[in-house]
């Protein structure tokens, strides 16, 4: 087992040689300028790295853009292997990061969040307290209103 530090290193080693790899390697018109390499996590083992991409456009260069990785996938382990200098060079697995799809549906709901707290807003814009401005009681105020109104409930009683 290899520890943390390792293990960090060459993810970071990977996400990098990878990269460039993409951007100045690889000729496969699938792979253009749109691909970015967000984040690479390799096992204790130093066996497996998981690389984590976005694409941008639309479905259908994302479906291209997994196709032309999973092509690559060899000449970019080679890479990797020439660069790393390690016994045994870590699978790939390339991964679509869902994070920019996760953030668009956090900003939608804050977004709704936001106008549903403006209409609130604007709905209580002149609106009015049910009762007294301070509804509560301080001591020494209002208690002999309250004696004397007990006092005419008990006599009505009688």
């Amino acid at each position: 087992m290899a520890d943390n530090a390792r293990a960090k290193r060459l993810a970071d080693l990977i996400r990098e040689v990878v990269a460039q790899k993409l951007q100045r390697g690889i000729k496969d018109p699938r792979l253009g300028s749109h691909v970015t390499i967000t984040d690479t996590r390799v096992t204790g083992d130093l066996r497996e790295a998981t690389v984590f991409y976005t694409v941008y456009g639309d479905d259908e260069e994302r479906k291209a853009a997994s196709a032309g990785l999973e092509s690559a996938k060899g000449i970019l382990r080679s890479e990797v292997g020439k660069a790393a200098g390690v016994k045994f060079t870590p699978t790939l697995t390339f991964v679509m990061d869902a994070l920019p799809d996760t953030a668009r549906n956090i900003e939608d709901l804050l977004d709704r969040a936001r106008q549903s707290d403006e209409k609130v807003r604007e709905a209580s814009a002149g609106a009015a307290y049910a009762g007294d401005a301070d509804p509560y009681r301080r001591p020494g105020e209002d208690e002999t209103e309250t004696e004397t109104g007990a006092d005419e409930t008990d006599d009505t009683a009688k």
